[in-house]
């Protein structure tokens, strides 16, 4: 009796084992399932078995990685640097103690704003007051004052370190 009821516990147990690897296959063949129709209804496939709907997956990856090459190669062009007739308009005035300057472009690059900011770091220029407006086109006017140990600037080379940090934005 003692062999009848341990042959009868082990084949449950074999019988709970083989259910539960079961219910683990059909729940991973169901995510599975769920997984290929996401990747369907993402890339516009019609396919219906596996292989078919990963070709066209593949298909739709390169086709987008041909717009994102081509996107990068327009940014790539406008944000190229600018010629000389196209230079943005800067102008500088003294104030008591530091400048205002203004800027003004047709056309914003990305970009601008930070390559100018930069310009007034090097020139020792803290920003005291600023507004600028970045949509379609670029402008900027910003209060500039000269930091305590700074040797004196004037207006000019303020105005050529403007000018030179947008055209050498890249």
């Amino acid at each position: 009796m003692v062999n009848g009821r341990h042959r009868e516990t082990e084949n449950q147990n074999q019988l709970e084992e083989s259910l539960r690897s079961m219910d683990s296959r059909r729940r991973k063949k169901a995510a599975m399932q769920r997984k290929l129709q996401q990747l369907r209804s993402v890339t516009n496939s019609s396919a219906v078995n596996k292989a078919s709907i990963i070709v066209d997956a593949t298909r739709y990856i390169e086709e987008l990685k041909q717009k994102v090459d081509g996107f990068s190669s327009e940014l790539g062009t406008a944000e190229s640097s600018f010629s000389q007739d196209e230079l943005p308009m800067v102008t500088v005035e003294t104030l008591e103690r530091g400048f205002l300057i203004n800027v003004f472009s047709e056309r914003n690059c990305p970009g601008m704003l930070v390559a100018i900011l930069d310009a007034f770091e090097e020139l020792g220029l803290d920003v005291l007051d600023a507004r600028v407006s970045c949509e379609d086109t670029f402008q900027l006017e910003a209060v500039g004052g000269e930091s305590q140990e700074n040797e004196s600037i004037d207006a000019q080379v303020v105005k050529q370190a403007v000018l030179q940090a947008i055209q050498n934005m890249d």
